[in-house]
């Protein structure tokens, strides 16, 4: 494991990622997007632990826990500045007018710099897939060509795939790394106020089973 700052947030703070596997296809999984979404961060810091304890998969992993780390210690959806980092990205849709308030999507495309930091990242690495974790109405949204991950998700979890989930989503990292990009990106939601006990002991688990998939698909 190797761990390294992924970018600077909007008050300045280092945004920490980590590193795991020496050989096979880039794989980014991002927690904490949305800082209030305790569900998804609480997954990915459980796959950290998993992954410091045993990680046996042929897959470079990067695992950024969480990626709006001012929201998530503000317990806030927005970031320092107070934008939807998940409406920010240089989409070919993207809108200044956000289609709902809480949406925020920032004075200008990758106005932020953790979005900054995440479309560099993209640019340097071209992850072959894509897993972002949050959390609201159980649902497994695809972006690209990732179904063979989402059909063991949902195998385990009975959550329902779609391609769309009922509203328009500009600037979001599936439109723009799953759709603009060949980037296949997978945005797992998991139950909304589902107890994080629970959320380690049924979606971390899910997670790590449906990377044995990724190893096959992205070989």
């Amino acid at each position: 494991m190797e761990s390294f700052v992924f970018g600077t947030s909007a008050l300045g703070m280092a945004i920490p990622a980590f590193k795991f596997g020496a050989e096979g296809p880039e794989i980014l999984i991002l927690g904490g997007v949305h800082g209030n979404e305790v569900e998804g961060t609480s997954a990915a810091f459980g796959l950290l632990n998993k992954f410091c304890n045993k990680y046996e998969y042929k897959l470079k992993i990067t695992l950024v826990p969480a990626f709006n780390l001012d929201g998530v210690i503000k317990q806030n959806r927005l970031n320092g500045n107070g934008v939807d980092l998940n409406r920010n990205l240089p989409t070919k849709d993207w809108n200044p007018k956000a289609f709902d308030p809480k949406y925020p999507p920032g004075p200008s495309p990758t106005s932020e710099p953790e979005n900054q930091a995440l479309v560099q990242f993209l640019e340097d690495t071209k992850p072959k897939f894509i897993l972002t974790l949050h959390s609201w109405y159980p649902l497994l949204n695809v972006n690209g060509n990732c179904l063979a991950e989402a059909k063991v998700l949902s195998r385990i979890t009975g959550y329902e795939i779609k391609e769309e989930i009922g509203y328009p989503t500009p600037g979001c990292l599936g439109s723009y790394a799953g759709l603009e990009r060949n980037m296949p990106t997978l945005t797992y939601e998991i139950e909304r106020g589902l107890a994080l006990d629970k959320v380690l002991a049924i979606h971390v688990p899910a997670i790590l089973e449906s990377l044995k998939a990724t190893e096959k698909e992205r070989a």
